[in-house]
């Protein structure tokens, strides 16, 4: 029998999982690292300890499933996208991983998008810069820190990053780097022009080899091995950023559907045979398909809002549930339940990790009163969530020619039937999620048993490892009164945006 091992590296989370060649999850393993934040703005991880994370879920996956080394076929990985891995000529990280939450160079898009660099750029990458991009970070860098500018031999995105040390190839694979300004998408290749406009010329040679998502990108090295278990030789895949992972997972593999991840980031996406290229999307990317375009709409706004609340606000019930053998989203979801659809809440701006309407807009309960409990605000923060789902999705449906079959949901927000539900009634389409859980881990596992042959094509792969589940439709009368609210949500969006800018300025201390 042959398995295939899924690696994604989130955040702050690390997860393997290993299945069989229908799909079948024998054993999952995830392990938290720790975020750093030295300053605001500031989201960083060690390197190191990332590194160490993946080699013990690893070796714990391979335990807890009883399966062989010998017996795992092939390996891919898939990470968050943006944000920035740089390794060192000296062999070691340059310096902390930045994660894609970052908002340390929030000035460099504003700058380029006012001196009409932004313009420029977008007419080779199809993309708008974002300050969490690696060409704003290194930019912010090689201004504030140039020291370690020279220190860079590999720039890396987070699964790459992971695939050297697993592998010792420096490798960049295709989906992860063309959704990081770092590509010119009509050419799909690096650009010098684009590494000028951001005047990164210097950095070219630090650029890793493409490759492809189903490419045999590198084999486990005898190092690697010794730290993690697998054997030495064991095949691993390009991968792909985690966005298209859920999506291969989730069966979005033509333009019919399109495809949700509730999870730190709200990454709402469909494929297209074009890019768009008049402006009106935040992002264009190559999809793990040579034959599409990703068309992606996306912001840190989503279910990442209640690990914060659940964290900051609810850890006495969190060590309460967890004592009682009882889950702590569970006790959240029934608390969300117990309100009906009608009832007023207040409005929630998901903005506590970053924001899609103003680089320093923050998270915002609005209208809270003295007749609200914690029913009312998890209900509040569930549906700031989904409102600004809808936002982006608005921008999407306004490029497309037909109205999709369906949204398939991943993440977080999908293990919840209260949180689906509320997609399906304000979103106004049907709603399906997959019966696996773990959407990035699966999506890799699917293009690990592609890039060794057990499959012809990805389609094939996906189809026969990844199953729909369960269909919602919206419902009429709890539409109503969500877009009602919704209207409020953009109103109130909209009389603040002339106050974060002073709210930063307070912050900073200026």
């Amino acid at each position: 029998m042959k398995y295939f091992l899924g690696l994604d590296n989130g955040g702050t989370t690390t997860k393997a999982a290993l299945y069989d060649i229908r799909g079948n999850e024998l054993a999952i393993s995830s392990m938290d690292t720790a975020a750093f934040k030295p300053k605001p703005g500031y989201v960083e991880r060690d390197m190191e300890e990332m590194w160490r994370a993946n080699c013990s879920v690893i070796r714990d996956v391979i335990r807890l499933s009883g399966v062989s080394p010998d017996d795992i076929a092939g390996v891919a990985i898939c990470g968050h996208g943006k944000g920035l891995y740089l390794w060192g000529k000296d062999g070691r990280p340059v310096c902390n991983g930045i994660i894609s939450t970052d908002n340390r160079a929030y000035a460099y898009p504003e700058k380029w998008r006012a001196d009409g660099t932004e313009e420029k750029v977008f007419s080779l990458s199809c993309q708008h810069i974002m300050s969490c991009q690696p060409v704003s970070l290194l930019a912010w860098l090689q201004d504030n820190e140039p020291d370690l500018i020279d220190k860079i031999q590999w720039i890396f995105e987070c699964k790459d990053y992971v695939r050297f040390r697993l592998t010792g190839e420096a490798k960049a694979e295709i989906t992860d780097y063309s959704g990081a300004n770092l590509l010119n998408l009509h050419t799909r290749s690096y650009d010098k022009e684009l590494m000028k406009l951001f005047g990164l010329e210097r950095l070219w040679d630090a650029l890793p080899p493409l490759c492809g998502s189903t490419e045999i990108a590198g084999y486990v090295s005898e190092e690697a091995a010794a730290l993690c278990g697998l054997n030495a030789g064991t095949p691993v895949a390009g991968g792909m950023f985690d966005i298209d992972a859920c999506a291969v997972t989730v069966n979005v593999l033509d333009e019919s559907n399109i495809c949700m991840i509730a999870g730190t980031w709200s990454i709402n996406e469909y494929l297209r045979k074009a890019p768009v290229t008049d402006g009106r999307v935040l992002m264009n990317s190559l999809f793990c398909l040579p034959q599409y375009y990703l068309i992606e709409e996306s912001s840190p706004t989503s279910a990442g809002n209640n690990e914060w609340f659940i964290k900051t606000f609810l850890p006495e019930l969190q060590e309460e549930t967890a004592r009682e053998g009882r889950s702590i989203y569970a006790v959240v979801n029934e608390l969300a339940a117990s309100l009906p659809p009608e009832e007023f809440v207040p409005i929630f701006l998901p903005f506590t990790l970053g924001s899609n309407v103003h680089p320093n807009a923050k998270g915002s309960f609005i209208g809270l009163s003295a007749s609200h409990g914690r029913a009312h605000v998890i209900r509040s923060l569930y549906e700031g969530v989904v409102f600004c789902h809808k936002a982006h999705l608005d921008k999407l449906l306004a490029t497309r020619d037909k109205a999709p079959n369906c949204i398939r949901l991943a993440g977080g927000a999908a293990r919840s039937r209260v949180w689906t539900q509320m997609f399906a009634d304000i979103l106004g389409f049907p709603v399906e999620t997959v019966t696996s859980n773990e959407t990035g881990a699966l999506g890799c596992a699917i293009a690990a048993a592609t890039a060794v042959g057990e499959y012809p094509s990805l389609e094939e792969a996906a189809r026969s490892m990844s199953v729909v589940g369960e269909r919602i439709e919206p419902d009429a009368r709890a539409s109503k009164a969500y877009l009602r609210r919704y209207e409020l949500y953009k109103k109130v969006i909209a009389s603040l945006d002339d106050v974060w800018d002073d709210m930063q300025a307070c912050i900073e201390g200026r």
